[in-house]
C-alpha cells in the first residue's frame, strides 16, 4: 500500500514484555508524569488492569487502550498481556501501532515469552525501544542481560535497522528512565522524547478513503456495540454512511451515531477522527474482530487480524449429575453456547465447536491458563453448573515431525516437558540429541 503522507501529531505504541517484567507499572507512571491525573488525584496501582480477574491474580489478561499528550503530541498507548496463553492480545494489539517498548527484566534476561512479543514486533517491523527494567535489584545484571537481548534480535533474524534500536535504562516502580546506568535519573522524560523521536508518526495514503481495522469490541447500554479500531486512511464524521466488511466480503451498511477517542484512561466525544488515531465507532449492530469499516462506494477490505493456531481444546457441556442444580443456577446447553460465542467474538485466539452431540461444545486455544480465565469467566456470570472435561488438543512432537526433513536441525522446546513422549518420535526417524 503506497502511502505518502503522515499524522506528526500521532503516535502509536505498545508496551510488551514476559510476565512480571513491568508493563503495567510503566504505564501508570506514563499516565501520572505526562499529566493526565492531577498532581492531588488519587488513583489506584495498575490503573489499566480493570477487569476483577486481572486485579485478583495480579497479571494482565486483556490487551488496553490509553492515551497520553506529550509536548503537543498524542501518544496512543496498548498495554498487552505477558502470559503466552494471551498471546493473542499481543497479536491484536500489535496491529494498532508503528513501535513498541520491549520491556526486559535487568535479572531475569528476555525469557520465552519475550521471544514470542519480539518476533511479532519484528515480523510486522515495528520500530523496537528495549527498555532495562528493574536496574535496583540486588540481583541485577544490566550488561549482561543486554547482550542477551542482542543476540535475541540475532536470532529472530532481526534486519540491520531493526538491530539498531535505543537502549533505556529503568526503574519503573519508581518512575524514572536513563540514558546510561551512571545517570541520575528523575522521571520519565527521556521515555516520552524517545517515543516521540523514535517512533514514526501514523502513515497513510491521502487518495485513499475511509478505512479502519476492528480490533477490539464493548458494549454500552446508551450507544451499543461499539467498535475500536485504528484508522489507516481517511476521515470520518459523526452520521456517516459506512459499510462493514466482514469475512464473507459483503458490505454491510451502517450509520456512525458516535465518534469517541481515547484522553488518558478515559473516552471523549469527538466530531471528526484522523489518520492514524485509535477511535471509538458507534452505530454498528454486526461487527467482528478483523472487520474493516469503509465507505460505500469504495469498499476496500484491510488485512484481517491473524493469529497462531490453538495449542489445547476443552470440552464444555451441561452437568448431567444428580447434584445439577444445588449449589448455582442451572443453565441449559443454549445458554453456555451463547456465553461460549460472545467469548469468542472478543478474544480472536478462541475458537469454538461442536462437539459429538448437541449439547457438547469444544473450545480451543492457546494454553490452559487461558482456559482457566474462560472458566472463571464463565462462572462469573452464573454458568457456574456447566461441566469441564480435561483438555483433548495437545499437540506433540509426532504432529510437528511430518515437516521435518531429515537433514534438518530443529531446536523443540515443549510447552510441558514431557521427556520420552517428545523424544521417541524422533529416536524413531534417527535424529540425533544435541542437547537437552
Amino acid at each position: 500500500m503506497h502511502r505518502t503522507a503522515k499524522t506528526e501529531t500521532l503516535r502509536n505504541i505498545a508496551i510488551i514484555a514476559h510476565v512480571d517484567h513491568g508493563k503495567t507499572t510503566l504505564v501508570d507512571f506514563m499516565l501520572r508524569q505526562s499529566g493526565t491525573f492531577r498532581d492531588n488525584q488519587d488513583v489506584d496501582e495498575r490503573v489499566m488492569d480493570s477487569m476483577d480477574l486481572e486485579r485478583e491474580r495480579g497479571i494482565t489478561i486483556a490487551s488496553k487502550n490509553c492515551s497520553i499528550t506529550w509536548k503537543g503530541i498524542k501518544i496512543n498507548i496498548i498495554d498487552t498481556p505477558g502470559h503466552a496463553d494471551f498471546g493473542g492480545e499481543v497479536e491484536r494489539g500489535l496491529k494498532m501501532v508503528d513501535g513498541a517498548i520491549l520491556l526486559v527484566d535487568a535479572s531475569e534476561g528476555p525469557l520465552p515469552q519475550t521471544r514470542f512479543v519480539l518476533k511479532k514486533a519484528l515480523d510486522m517491523n515495528l520500530k523496537i525501544i528495549v527498555v532495562i527494567n528493574k536496574i535496583d535489584r540486588k540481583d541485577a545484571r544490566p550488561q549482561e542481560v543486554l547482550d542477551e537481548v542482542y543476540s535475541l534480535f540475532i536470532d529472530l533474524d532481526a534486519n540491520d535497522e531493526q538491530i539498531d534500536f535505543l537502549v533505556l535504562y529503568a526503574i519503573t516502580r519508581d518512575g524514572i528512565v536513563k540514558e546510561k546506568l551512571t545517570d541520575d535519573g528523575a522521571d520519565l522524560t527521556l521515555l516520552f522524547d524517545a517515543i516521540t523521536s523514535e517512533v514514526p508518526p501514523p502513515s497513510y495514503d491521502p487518495n485513499e478513503p475511509f478505512q479502519m481495522l476492528v480490533t477490539n469490541l464493548s458494549y454500552c447500554d446508551y450507544m451499543g456495540r461499539l467498535a475500536i479500531g485504528r484508522i489507516f486512511n481517511g476521515t470520518a464524521l459523526k452520521n456517516d454512511s459506512l459499510v462493514c466488511v466482514g469475512k464473507d466480503k459483503e458490505p454491510r451498511p451502517l450509520k456512525v451515531t458516535g465518534l469517541q477517542g481515547f484522553a488518558g484512561i478515559k473516552v471523549c466525544e469527538v466530531d471528526v477522527v484522523v489518520p492514524g488515531d485509535i477511535v471509538i465507532l458507534s452505530g454498528i449492530d454486526h461487527v467482528d474482530i478483523g472487520d474493516t469499516i469503509c465507505t460505500a462506494d469504495s469498499p476496500k477490505a484491510l488485512p484481517r487480524i491473524t493469529v497462531d493456531e490453538p495449542t489445547v481444546a476443552m470440552r464444555f457441556m451441561c452437568n448431567t449429575s444428580p447434584f445439577s442444580g444445588r449449589d448455582g443456577q442451572y443453565v441449559q446447553s443454549r445458554m453456555i453456547l451463547d456465553r461460549l460465542e460472545k467469548e469468542c467474538r472478543l478474544n480472536v485466539a478462541l475458537r469454538i465447536e461442536q462437539g459429538e452431540n448437541a449439547h457438547v461444545f469444544i473450545v480451543k486455544g492457546r494454553g490452559e491458563f487461558q482456559m482457566v480465565i474462560l472458566v472463571e469467566t464463565m462462572r462469573s456470570v452464573n454458568h457456574d453448573e456447566n461441566t469441564i472435561l480435561s483438555p483433548i488438543l495437545p499437540i506433540t512432537l509426532e504432529w510437528a515431525m511430518e515437516f521435518i526433513r531429515d537433514d534438518e536441525q530443529v531446536e523443540v522446546t515443549p510447552k510441558h516437558i514431557r521427556l520420552r513422549k517428545n523424544i521417541l518420535p524422533a529416536c524413531q526417524r534417527k535424529q540425533n540429541q544435541l542437547k537437552i
